[in-house]
């Protein structure tokens, strides 16, 4: 696929479908051109979220479990390729995609099949996803607007079979609110390994927090800005190729390997004033609003404004005043 081949049509269709709010339970794809013109645009952009989720979960020294990856609702494919290119395959023993239509997991499987020779690849059966055979490592992403609720519970009955879970998600309010009452559901089965820094209630769900949501932001590739490829696309789809807002989740039935004292997580973005830095703050205390004064750490001020890495850090604190800190994975 090049940027002369896009099916712009069938592009526009999938972003009107992508942005409606109704669930769509079935497939549609209409060819494999049409799936190739999404994975080299849209799934790209959903690749940039997963590689961001995953620098997180390195950082906080989580690695997927050995053994079969099941990537549900796979679409063209590209969580699960991400999440091997960025791990390594040699843990997988298989990687089994499932969607509603066969002909993106069979785009899926060959993409797969061919950036990872020598890997296992398969496509679900109907015994897998609905028997009672361990999954794995269960991949989901941007599945969660589209699901009716029978199929969202359907979902879950695989989600409790999994040993873990790494799930992406759009950024918007709506979808992050509702992932996040999934995350409440399963907390008591399955471990919380990320965004949250604990195991608390999830405080963006707490009563006069409506107007909140616990949702991040990836980097896009800096070149982007200067390929006239993706600058056309941008403005024919009426993108932002600034913003990727994503929310996730990351679950897992193995003990803890990370020391979360004192650890934090920004949501949304840092704001940057002239005097002073403030971000909204998760931790095992809720949430807060937090003030970094320019003249309290110079360092961490800049850092916070430059940063491309996930905004995880253990502060030093006075209340409400940030007065220095450190980001998780940092060399002391």
């Amino acid at each position: 696929m090049t940027w002369d081949e896009l099916d712009w049509e069938a592009l526009a269709r999938l972003r009107r479908r992508f942005i409606g709010q109704e669930p769509f339970d079935g497939p549609y794809w209409e060819s494999e051109s049409e799936i190739a013109s999404y994975d080299f645009t849209y799934g790209e952009r959903i690749g940039w979220k997963w590689d961001h989720v995953v620098r997180e979960l390195r950082l906080r020294g989580w690695h997927p479990p050995a053994g079969p990856v099941l990537d549900w609702g796979c679409g063209s494919g590209v969580a699960s390729r991400r999440l091997l290119r960025e791990f390594g395959a040699t843990w997988c023993s298989r990687l089994t995609l499932w969607d509603h239509s066969p002909l993106a997991a069979g785009f899926a499987a060959e993409s797969a099949a061919r950036g990872f020779p020598g890997l296992s690849v398969t496509q679900a059966t109907p015994g897998l996803l609905g028997g009672d055979e361990p999954v794995g490592l269960l991949i989901i992403s941007h599945v969660l607007n589209e699901l009716t609720p029978a199929a969202r519970e359907t979902l879950l009955e695989l989600v409790a079979r999994a040993e873990a879970v790494v799930w992406v998600e759009s950024g918007t309010s709506a979808v992050s609110r509702a992932l996040g009452g999934i995350r409440e559901r399963l907390a008591s089965t399955l471990r919380v390994v990320a965004p949250c820094t604990h195991a608390n209630t999830c405080p963006v769900l707490a009563p006069g927090r409506e107007r909140d949501w616990c949702h991040f932001f990836a980097p896009p590739p800096p070149g982007i800005f200067a390929d006239s490829g993706w600058v056309k696309f941008g403005q024919r789809a009426g993108i932002d190729l600034r913003s990727l807002p994503y929310s996730f989740l990351a679950l897992d039935r193995r003990p803890p390997t990370e020391d979360r004292a004192g650890l934090s997580r920004v949501i949304g973005r840092v704001e940057h004033l002239k005097p002073l830095a403030r971000w909204l703050n998760c931790d095992a205390a809720g949430l807060a609003g937090l003030e970094l004064p320019k003249r309290a750490d110079a360092r961490l001020f800049k850092e916070l404004e430059r940063t491309r890495e996930p905004l995880v850090y253990r502060w030093r604190r006075e209340g409400d005043r940030v007065t220095g800190g450190e980001a998780v994975g940092a060399k002391a």
